[in-house]
């Protein structure tokens, strides 16, 4: 059909070409790109990513594409992205969106892939892969802005198994230069295959989600360049028969402008969250308000003493997934207003080792958690743009010290400086790689637009 909102993707995806990308765009999204590989690596060295590892290893097709931080090791393409996606979301250390979604990690397994899987005649440079990225973001974006639901922090399915598959989709079907036809097709084939419930979240299988949308957006893709057809309205919104409506009890579709002139990639007027410790981001608001209470609880009392708090106050946005008073594992802890509160008080600063099971257990840490109580105040809306996290220590003297923060350092209305994102690239990196492969990497996503095979990233 034509002049539907499906077709009008399909058209964008088939048409956008490298002179769209604004030097905003471009430089944003190699920032994501970077971020997202030392997430990725870090990520390699969890207790879930080797089960994901294991598991597919038990197959032996077509071994051309690489894991993260495993030099020597291949699986099949799919296998690849999947693997690779379940260590970019094991820690819940990637990049976040607005509306909420994790971008990067539902994309960037799915074309690294893929750009090892073509043959070395057919293989895209770096700004093709730097378009097809861009495709994945824009796809996201747009689905994700058809609904005012999907504005709010989520309560029914997360975020990046419905819109990363498909941005998945979308994007390695741009890298595989799919027809109009074949890319309506494979968004219709991802719509099929996408989906996870939020009560997964807080345990191992949520990377599972990230994982599975890379890996299932390339297989749609894979699918419809052979021939696999699919709704071509389901995007539409059709009365008495739900397509990608299914996911949201209000959707509002709109088709989408051609590349060009008259149209504004959402990530030239959107930047991306990037996070500074491996948590669920709304922990990122209530950690900087602990951390500037705890300064002034220092100024006050000379140092930090929990024998002199009476209460621990936190008043936060009402999200029943990230109000655990006392978390028992990482996932859980990685979710945890409240642990992730105190522990900024207790140390000073939250990341990667909070997580680890001496740390969550510290009997000085549960103590401070028997001493918080939560409110959730009307004006703090479960809403990433919107949301504050605020923190006040009840003294047994009577005084009351507070710390309030409304937008974090890494925030998109307060991003991470470049030498902030290369120390937590190099951070993440050095777990799994030596000096000169973490420093030659940053100098390939720096000049991808130049790179003439992008299967060497």
């Amino acid at each position: 059909p034509e002049d539907t909102v499906t077709s009008s993707f399909a058209s964008f995806i088939r048409a956008a070409r490298p002179e769209h990308l604004s030097p905003t765009v471009r430089q944003r999204s190699k920032r994501m790109i970077l971020d997202s590989i030392g997430v990725g690596l870090v990520g390699s060295t969890t207790r879930v990513f080797d089960i994901a590892l294991r598991y597919c290893r038990l197959y032996s097709s077509v071994a051309v594409s690489s894991v993260y931080g495993k030099p020597g090791v291949k699986l099949s393409p799919t296998l690849a992205a999947f693997t690779n996606g379940v260590a970019t979301h094991s820690m819940d250390f990637d990049d976040t969106w607005h509306p909420a979604t994790h971008p990067s990690g539902a994309i960037l397994p799915a074309l690294l892939a893929a750009s090892q899987m073509l043959p070395p005649n057919t293989k895209p440079n770096g700004l093709d892969f730097l378009l097809a990225f861009n495709v994945g973001l824009e796809v996201q974006g747009r689905l994700m802005h058809f609904s005012t639901e999907a504005h709010d922090i989520p309560k029914r399915f997360h975020p990046p198994s419905v819109v990363g598959t498909l941005g998945s989709a979308a994007a390695t079907a741009k890298l595989l230069s799919l027809s109009s036809a074949q890319c309506c097709h494979a968004l219709g084939i991802a719509a099929s295959l996408a989906g996870a419930p939020m009560a997964n979240a807080a345990t191992q299988a949520k990377p599972l989600h990230v994982g599975n949308a890379t890996r299932l957006g390339l297989e749609a893709a894979l699918l419809a360049g052979r021939g696999m057809e699919a709704n071509p309205l389901i995007l539409d919104d059709i009365p008495g028969c739900s397509g990608f409506s299914a996911f949201y009890s209000i959707y509002q579709p709109k088709p989408l402008s051609a590349p060009g002139e008259h149209h504004e990639f959402l990530l030239e007027k959107q930047d991306i969250a990037f996070k500074r410790f491996p948590a669920h981001l709304g922990m990122h608001w209530v950690v900087d308000a602990a951390l500037s209470v705890r300064n002034l609880f220092i100024n006050y009392a000379g140092s930090f003493s929990p024998s002199l708090i009476r209460t621990i106050m936190l008043k936060i946005p009402v999200s029943k997934y990230i109000n655990r008073p006392f978390p028992s594992s990482e996932h859980q802890a990685r979710h945890s207003f409240q642990f992730n509160a105190c522990a900024a008080l207790l140390d000073g600063e939250v990341g990667l080792g909070s997580f680890s099971e001496s740390s969550i257990h510290r009997q000085e840490l549960r103590d401070l958690l028997d001493k918080v109580v939560v409110e959730h105040p009307e004006d703090n809306v479960a809403n990433f743009d919107k949301m504050y996290g605020e923190v006040a220590l009840l003294l047994h003297s009577g005084d009351v010290l507070t710390g309030k923060c409304d937008t974090f350092y890494g925030h998109w209305r307060k991003p991470l400086s470049k030498e902030s994102l290369l120390k937590k690239f190099r951070s993440n990196a050095s777990h799994v790689l030596p000096e000169e492969k973490i420093e030659a990497i940053i100098t390939l996503v720096d000049n991808l637009e130049n790179l003439s095979d992008s299967s060497q990233l």
